[in-house]
């Protein structure tokens, strides 16, 4: 999981020290901090030389994304303080309204215990006491050598990269607000040795598992005047995880995921596809729902489209869920309002990359609100706003930006433009996202939801199963 910068910057108080690739034996140094790590959009304060990052759910974070405490709301109701895991004060008087919310730069990581986390020019490490060098998405990279703790030297294919100064570097946990914990791992993982670096990892426990969700937003700085009163945005639906149950007698099989939003008015909105069950429908750049049903589409000369609100989104307390809205083949006409529930398998149907294996297990609830005539038989089509805009497109009136390639949208530009590499795509996406949605929130969200849930993953395969749908996409049906 590679994120590249302009220049060469140093984590702050981690002390890594980056190879110059022409003189291994050189290394060298850069005294700029890095950003943050932001998980979630989040409100980021400074505090002295401190970074501190709050959640909506008023969880707090370090720079590095350790959970140090939560905020707490004075009794003037109006300005709030930090505080530790012992109730300890850090930080006074912070007035969330006058802070602009800061949109999530960051993924969440995949650790399989306590360890080291240090990232440079050359890359993201989470480096583990078995001398395993991970990504944040849980793939085995590289390894470490802890000859020098405090020049600890990462390899990757036998090739010293760079080194970490392990005494002084940020040590992860399974319940830091901006980690997710691995069922399985290696061997002896999750104890990361203190004998020859110092420091108990136990010291950093976390006053907060936290919600990891990618998707959870503060609406609006102002609104954080109570902790009751800041809320999800409508990519994140609060509640407990959706019990998913598979349909007696219904279809499966395995395939493979593509994307699109064409903005016209869908297939289960006509009365004589709908059966009764309609998929509701939206005038006003897809944000007004009514119900003239025969009214035509957007995409034909009328005014009746998709609505905004049919993004993809999470449930809060469910990382490895996602739901979403998708076409099926023209064949499966009579399928409207039916549910099915996506594994990914980790593979793709046109090659593999890090983007794909990192969503293998991830299983993506969709109900049936389109159909196309060039969908085949085991392919669903997400709705996902920059998708592409397929056959049809019927969003040049919504004051957006451009929408990329026909087929494949935003995420096929940026695999052409990063030379399809991996790490380099997924930024690309989630900053093309910010920029051609940055009039519409809805829509962006919903597109960092391909970016960010789906890690930029381009035609997954996937195994299937009907299953009855759930009430949190029937509310949204």
């Amino acid at each position: 999981m590679k994120r590249f910068f302009s220049k060469p910057f140093l984590l702050a108080g981690a002390a890594i020290l980056a190879w110059n690739c022409s003189d291994s034996s050189s290394p060298s140094t850069d005294e700029e901090a890095l950003p943050p790590i932001v998980c979630s959009d989040a409100w980021v304060i400074q505090a002295g030389n401190t970074s501190y990052v709050i959640y909506p759910d008023m969880v707090v974070t370090d720079a590095q994304g350790t959970t140090i405490g939560q905020l707490v709301l004075n009794d003037d109701q109006v300005s709030h303080s930090i505080k530790d895991a012992e109730g300890k004060t850090i930080v006074e008087s912070i007035d969330l309204s006058a802070i602009p919310v800061t949109v999530a730069n960051w993924p969440t990581y995949k650790v399989r215990g306590e360890a080291w986390h240090a990232y440079d020019l050359t890359g993201d490490y989470i480096i583990y006491s078995t001398g395993d060098v991970y990504d944040g998405f849980d793939n085995l990279i590289g390894t470490a050598d802890f000859t020098d703790p405090s020049a600890t030297v990462i390899y990757i294919n036998n090739v010293p990269v760079t080194t970490v100064n392990l005494t002084t570097a940020h040590i992860f946990n399974k319940g830091d607000k901006c980690t997710e914990g691995v069922a399985t791992g290696p061997e002896s993982s999750s104890s990361v040795p203190t004998s020859s670096v110092g420091g108990d990892p136990g010291d950093q426990s976390s006053s907060s598992d936290g919600d990891t969700s990618s998707n959870s937003t503060p609406k609006s700085s102002s609104s954080a005047k109570s902790s009751s009163s800041v809320v999800k945005s409508s990519s994140s639906v609060g509640g407990s995880c959706p019990t998913i149950k598979t349909k007696s007698g219904g279809r499966t099989g395995s395939g493979w995921a593509t994307r699109y939003w064409d903005c016209c008015k869908p297939h289960c909105s006509w009365p004589e596809h709908a059966g009764g069950n309609y998929s509701r429908q939206c005038t006003n750049k897809g944000k007004s729902q009514n119900s003239n049903w025969s009214d035509g589409s957007i995409c034909s000369g009328g005014s009746q489209m998709t609505c905004t609100s049919q993004i993809p989104f999470n449930v809060s307390g469910c990382d490895e869920m996602g739901f979403a809205f998708a076409a099926v083949p023209a064949a499966d006409g009579g399928s409207c309002g039916k549910c099915y529930q996506l594994t990914f398998t980790g593979k793709g149907k046109y090659g593999d990359n890090i983007n794909i294996s990192s969503i293998k297990g991830k299983k993506l609830i969709i109900m049936v609100t389109n159909i196309g005539h060039d969908v085949e038989q085991g392919q669903f089509d997400i709705m996902i706003p920059g998708g592409g805009v397929g056959a049809f497109n019927g969003c040049a009136s919504m004051g957006w930006g451009g929408q990329g390639e026909q087929y494949g949208g935003l995420l096929s530009d940026c695999e052409r433009e990063s030379d399809y590499k991996a790490s380099a795509t997924q930024t690309c996406l989630k900053n093309k996202c910010n920029s051609v949605f940055s009039n519409d929130a809805e829509a962006k969200k919903g597109c960092l939801f391909l970016a960010e849930w789906m890690h930029a993953a381009g035609n997954p395969l996937h195994n299937y199963v009907e299953v009855e749908c759930p009430q949190v996409l029937k509310d949204k049906y």
